[in-house]
């Protein structure tokens, strides 16, 4: 009784531990569950990689029916959207101009002298193409007429062996379809013409915004973030922003690099195979090299064609070595090189965004995906950054 006594009075005692009853857990039986877990969920009963892929696969159709909007709208406003592109490519090109400039004259006579000295420039390299092809122009029917003679005969020889018959066949064929097309390529024509007028209108425009945009771009930027965001969104706004400007004008200024290092090796080609319209070829080149992979072969293409039927099998053989060697520099040398402190884009990435680009607005869309990627990808590196 005492002991018992002595128990609980020590549970009374100031400090004492109480004492407490320890519960063992139900034993269950193998392959049975216990019951006080709870039911898992169907989300947790899915295989994981299949919610990994669900979730992914819903916000790609997200962004897939944004962007398919974003092009939509565009689409609508076809030449307006190529004109700001067009007028971002040359402020991208004179900024830099204009600013050196800058440091001499005022501003507004900065921008005025690089935009007019460029014009002027380019007007200059238009008029001796003009001058080359129109001094020439007697000398080239002659050597077509003998290109096309030469061609003949090498289609007759092995392994063609077309005989006279077929290719005075094809030629008649060739005139009888012109002569019962002609309604439809007179109204090609002229549907052509109203193409030039929108071309003009659409160069006007471009010139026109990249006055604003080379005289005070940082302004413009400035004063659509504060007006259209909110306090909290704007510095991560301005931050792509800049992020996206930096990787076009890299991107810019590089492809710009690499059109005219391929031009000046192409022209000094064909000069040297003594080429026809050599000089016209050479312009064409520098302006399909900004269709990546795809505009300098379809380019070198013509030359080949037009060595073909002015020099012989022998040169067009040359400029097709050209071809390949050209590839090779531009895609191995030149675009690691030069692009190194733009955005890096795999070749693989650049071969897809082309094509793309192409199917959803023809050639303009080829000239304008691998910069939109570019600046797309450096968008989200910007923002996936961790703040410094």
């Amino acid at each position: 009784m005492g002991d018992g006594g002595g128990r609980r009075a020590g549970r009374g005692r100031v400090g004492g531990r109480p004492a407490r009853s320890v519960r063992f857990p139900p034993r269950t039986r193998p392959g049975t569950a216990s019951p006080a877990a709870p039911a898992a969920s169907a989300a947790e009963r899915t295989v994981p990689w299949l919610r990994v892929a669900a979730a992914y696969s819903w916000r790609l159709i997200l962004v897939g029916i944004v962007v398919y909007g974003v092009f939509t709208v565009l689409g609508r406003f076809q030449l307006v959207a190529v004109a700001l592109f067009l007028a971002l490519i040359i402020t991208a090109v004179l900024r830099p101009l204009a600013d050196l400039l800058n440091r001499v004259l005022p501003r507004r006579l900065s921008v005025a002298v690089a935009l007019i000295g460029s014009l002027l420039v380019l007007f200059a390299l238009l008029a001796m193409v003009g001058n080359a092809v129109a001094g020439e122009s007697t000398k080239l029917a002659g050597e077509f007429r003998g290109g096309i003679h030469r061609i003949e005969l090498w289609l007759q020889q092995p392994p063609f062996r077309l005989g006279p018959d077929t290719l005075t066949d094809f030629q008649r064929q060739v005139v009888n379809y012109l002569n019962t097309h002609r309604s439809n390529l007179l109204s090609s024509a002229v549907s052509g013409l109203g193409r030039i007028v929108e071309l003009v209108t659409g160069v006007a425009l471009a010139l026109f915004a990249s006055v604003f945009f080379i005289h005070s771009g940082e302004r413009l930027w400035a004063w659509v973030r504060d007006q259209l965001l909110p306090t909290g969104a704007r510095p991560g706004w301005d931050q792509a922003g800049w992020a996206a400007w930096r990787a076009f004008a890299g991107y810019t200024r590089g492809i710009i690099i690499v059109a005219a290092t391929n031009a000046a090796l192409v022209g000094v080609a064909l000069f040297l195979l003594r080429v026809p319209l050599a000089l016209p070829l050479t312009l064409l080149e520098f302006f399909a090299a900004f269709i990546p992979l795809v505009g300098s072969p379809v380019a070198l293409g013509v030359a080949t064609v037009v060595a073909l039927a002015g020099r012989g099998p022998l040169t067009a053989a040359a400029v097709l070595v050209l071809i390949v060697v050209i590839g090779q520099l531009e895609g191995h040398v030149l675009h690691p090189l030069v692009m190194s402190w733009a955005v890096r884009l795999h070749p693989l990435v650049v071969a897809v965004s082309v094509i793309a680009g192409s199917i959803v607005a023809g050639v303009i869309g080829a000239v304008v995906a691998v910069p939109f990627v570019s600046v797309v990808w450096a968008v989200l590196r910007a923002l996936r950054a961790p703040p410094s």
